[in-house]
């Protein structure tokens, strides 16, 4: 087959790897300032991979990005209330949010550790099957059957019982409320006490 000028195999793959290159321009930087921002602003509370030995502070390895991102967006921008993280996010640029959001997306979070296994068995009829009579919905209908979440709810497994709990607490009294549709503060309204310790204690060995 008879072949013009500048056409071909070696022309394509050339063009190809060009704009490969041009794609995937600029990861590797923004990767590592993710990093050090990590490394530096993050870790006191998280710890630089995201696995937090605080039990008040959330492990954010191998949650969704997407869920990060806009938790960090809203507590910017006051729609979500934190102590902790409002001051120290007016050290970070919004255009970072992203960026960090990702690089915490792939760390790979540590095991949960249940404390009370018989709580954590309450939990689970809880987490899977909900509360018919007082019309709570099963867990694993929103954030999957191993708590892992996806791309509109966030990952649950292996969360620190306190901050669990906190959260949900949170939710049911309205102190928290950048939930989308207020999915949250309705179940979590509809929630006792004794239920939200045993599913944040179930959640915790997932």
């Amino acid at each position: 087959m008879r072949q013009f000028p500048g056409t071909g195999p070696g022309r394509w793959a050339r063009s190809f790897m060009a704009a490969l290159a041009l794609a995937t321009a600029g990861t590797e930087p923004l990767a590592a300032d993710a990093a050090q921002l990590a490394a530096t602003v993050c870790a006191p509370c998280h710890a630089a991979d995201g696995n937090s030995a605080i039990p008040n502070f959330p492990k954010i390895a191998g949650q969704q990005p997407a869920y990060i991102a806009k938790q960090l967006a809203d507590i910017a921008a006051g729609k979500r209330k934190s102590d902790a993280m409002g001051p120290t996010l007016e050290t970070v640029k919004s255009g970072d949010f992203s960026a960090l959001a990702t690089w915490f997306g792939a760390q790979k979070q540590s095991p949960g550790k249940v404390e009370d296994a018989a709580l954590a068995k309450a939990g689970e009829k809880l987490f899977k099957d909900g509360n018919e009579a007082t019309g709570v919905p099963a867990c694993a209908g929103c954030h999957g059957e191993g708590g892992l979440g996806n791309d509109r709810n966030p990952r649950i497994a292996g969360q620190h019982q306190a901050y669990a709990i906190k959260e949900m607490t949170d939710f049911k009294s309205g102190a928290r409320a950048n939930d989308k549709g207020k999915v949250m503060r309705v179940v979590a309204e509809r929630l006792t006490e004794a239920e939200i310790k045993a599913v944040a204690e179930y959640m915790a060995g997932l």
